[in-house]
């Protein structure tokens, strides 16, 4: 049997395999492992897992992950988002929709401090859905506000997405983090007069709400959210401006968020224990994953399947933007039936050397496919998303949530192209810092 078909077969077993809900990194180790050891030997397998584990948990440049992770989770337990939402509604919250764009508000806010999709479409999903119910807003409406809001939280700096990213593709973090930054404010304007034309085109779906809050309640809304915006501004930007590596942003962040969380009694023993519990967890899952992907990736380079595809479509005489639409295209498909992490892992060794073989930035298209991995947590039958809001709101039938996000897609699908049009969206601000 040739290299390649096994590669094929390890593709195949790795896909079953993530289907049938093993886990991404267990997976990833298995097929990576018997993989290297039938393309050599069973000595050389053994020994691939033991440098692959090293050599990546050794990486210095890595130890951003926990430490953003760590700082996310210090200010997830704090009540932030409640507080968030009620400063955004403050200001905005008394135009027709008000409530729903106060949301897409809370939620980029929110997503630039936890770094998560599920955190932040969870946390806002049991603090708006509630108070849309109370001014009467649509369900369907204030549930899609949610979900589209929580999508932002894999775009917006600091995303552990495009840090595992940079991660699995040696693309340098800091700037990828600042990439997602304009894509990531554009899409939530974009969200916004997005819930402004559905208003108009049927105003019964989100009636007006009749308080206004006075100049000294809006300023007074801010007392309890600047300060954690100030540790967002100081660890991103200095980034950008080159005063921290990411990894050194990270610490400070974690440190900062940790120190004003005790300053302000907002975190209590029971959410320190729950900060570290789920920041150890969720960092261990991520590293089993790096490290199942390392030994995946010599697999697949012993199979020469990346060598083989990268030669075979640099020689098509089509346009790389042709073969750019039939990559995103299997992105979308992929997006409906799996995770965008497993997607991550199980196509990057062969796309990424296609992709810059082609051209294209590999921060830019970093950048598309987390667009399009958002996407995929809004479409059935899969719907991330949709299936936490449907947690909370256990009284609106799930196939409604779906039919409500429909304009948020739509809406995600016409900025995928925008920025495919016109890469400079993304890349301008990282080529600053360079």
């Amino acid at each position: 049997m040739s290299p390649e078909m096994i590669g094929v077969l390890g593709i195949v077993l790795l896909l079953v395999l993530i289907l049938l809900r093993v886990s991404v990194g267990l997976s990833l180790f298995l097929v990576g492992f018997l993989g290297v050891s039938w393309l050599s030997d069973w000595q050389v397998g053994l020994s691939q897992l033991g440098s692959s584990a090293f050599g990546t948990s050794n990486n210095y440049g890595l130890s951003v992950i926990p430490l953003f992770i760590l700082m996310g989770m210090f200010m997830s337990n704090t009540g932030l988002g409640k507080d968030l939402f009620n400063a955004v509604d403050k200001w905005i919250g008394h135009f027709r929709g008000g409530l729903a764009i106060a949301t897409v508000g809370a939620a980029s806010i929110f997503a630039a401090i936890s770094g998560s999709s599920n955190a932040t479409t969870a946390t806002l999903a049991k603090i708006t859905i509630p108070e849309m119910k109370e001014y009467n807003y649509r369900t369907t409406f204030s549930t899609a506000a949610v979900a589209a809001g929580g999508t932002l939280g894999i775009l917006i700096p600091p995303s552990v997405i495009l840090i595992l990213y940079g991660a699995l593709t040696s693309e340098p973090i800091g700037p990828l983090l600042i990439g997602g930054l304009v894509p990531g404010i554009i899409m939530t304007l974009l969200f916004m007069l997005m819930i402004n034309i559905q208003v108009r085109l049927d105003p019964s779906i989100a009636p007006t709400k009749v308080e206004k809050a006075t100049i000294e309640e809006k300023f007074s809304s801010l007392k309890s959210v600047w300060p954690f915006l100030l540790i967002f501004a100081i660890s991103i930007g200095g980034i950008y401006f080159g005063v921290f590596t990411p990894s050194e942003a990270g610490g400070i962040g974690a440190i900062g968020a940790f120190f004003l969380t005790l300053l302000t009694k907002r975190l209590s023993f029971k959410g320190l224990i729950s900060s570290l519990d789920e920041s150890i967890r969720l960092t261990v899952m991520l590293f089993l994953i790096l490290i199942g992907a390392s030994l995946f990736g010599k697999f697949l380079a012993l199979s020469q399947i990346p060598m083989y595809l990268t030669t075979t479509v640099g020689s098509l005489d089509v346009s790389p933007y042709l073969i750019m639409a039939m990559i995103l295209v299997v992105y979308f498909i992929l997006g409906m039936f799996l995770e965008g992490i497993a997607i991550m892992v199980l196509t990057l060794p062969i796309v990424y050397p296609l992709i810059t073989q082609l051209g294209f930035d590999g921060l830019w298209f970093g950048i598309i496919m987390v667009m399009v991995l958002n996407i995929g947590v809004l479409t059935p039958p899969l719907g991330l998303s949709v299936y936490i809001i449907s947690g909370v709101v256990k009284d609106v039938p799930i196939q409604q949530i779906f039919k409500g996000v429909i304009p948020a897609i739509v809406t995600m699908v016409a900025f995928t192209i925008v920025l495919i049009i016109f890469p400079e969206i993304v890349t301008y601000l990282p080529g600053l810092i360079e």
